[in-house]
Formats: C-alpha cells, sequence, structure tokens
C-alpha cells in the first residue's frame, strides 16, 4: 500500500537549533582561551617599532609570554622550552611558515628568552618578532626597580 503525501510536511528546527548554540558556546570558549595573555608582564618601550593592530596582525601568529622570572607561558598555561618546540613544530607541519611573538618583561634574563627563540628555531620557525609598548614607560619601570631593590634590601637584612 502507498503511503499517502503529506501536504504540509513540518521540519522539527529544534535539534538543528541545539547544535548551533552548541558551536556558538565552543567558539567563544576556546577564543577567548586563545586569547589570554600573562597581565604581570610589563613591556618594553618599543615607541620606534613598527605598530601592530588586530587589523596588520598575521592570523596565523602564536603568541608566547615570558614573565619576569622566566616563566613561559601559551594563553594561561605554563609550559617549558621542550613544549614551545612540541606546539611550534605541530602547527608548522599543519600551515607552513608562520610568525611567533615574544612578549617578553624587560627583566627578563636573556637566557630565558633564548630558550624560547632556540626552540622555535628547532621547530624550524625563523620568523620570531617580539612584542613592546608604543608609550614610555621609564616611570613606571623606575618605580619597580626601586620595589626591587628595597625587596633585596630587606632579604639582605639591610
Amino acid at each position: 500500500m502507498a503511503r499517502k503525501a503529506q501536504e504540509n510536511p513540518a521540519l522539527d528546527m529544534t535539534p538543528m537549533i541545539d547544535v548551533v548554540f552548541e558551536l556558538i558556546i565552543f567558539f567563544v570558549v576556546t577564543l577567548t582561551e586563545a586569547q589570554r595573555k600573562d597581565e604581570t608582564i610589563i613591556l618594553e618601550d618599543g615607541r620606534h617599532g613598527e605598530a601592530l593592530t588586530p587589523e596588520n596582525l598575521p592570523p596565523t601568529h602564536m603568541q608566547i609570554d615570558i614573565s619576569a622570572k622566566g616563566r613561559i607561558s601559551m594563553g594561561d598555561r605554563t609550559i617549558d622550552p621542550a613544549e614551545v618546540k612540541r606546539r611550534v613544530a605541530e602547527k608548522y607541519k599543519k600551515i607552513g611558515e608562520f610568525p611567533v611573538l615574544i612578549r617578553a618583561d624587560f627583566q627578563t634574563a636573556h637566557r630565558d628568552v633564548a630558550k624560547v627563540m632556540n626552540a622555535c628555531t628547532e621547530a624550524g620557525i625563523w620568523k620570531i618578532s617580539f612584542m613592546a609598548v608604543g608609550e614610555d614607560k621609564t616611570n613606571e619601570r623606575a618605580t619597580n626597580k626601586n620595589e626591587n631593590f628595597n625587596r633585596w634590601r630587606k632579604w639582605r637584612g639591610k
């Protein structure tokens, strides 16, 4: 026996709307995780460098933060140089050449920055840039140096 054709077939859109909302939530959460940065970092003065804006920032870039104490992080997760190398190599295999932006505190030791640079070059990336602030922070840096000196004097017991 043949089925009778429905005149107005109904399509239930509820499951499709649920899936769309779940995708939106997923992308919002992953986007905010990827954009997190270490707020304790005080960048060096870079008034004479190229200004980066969201419009001229390469969409495939990778940002690595290095604190004054040498803590390496991506997003809000602390990683070591081996993990930097693994992540850079993984992204390099997927998309090829891409720029790495290093946000290092102005008091970060060069050896800590060199560890990240070496990990990147070992993974095949040579485009490494350093982020700096486009305004003069001389007074802020002087205050931080005085605070650090006072902490050192207190530690030494003088």
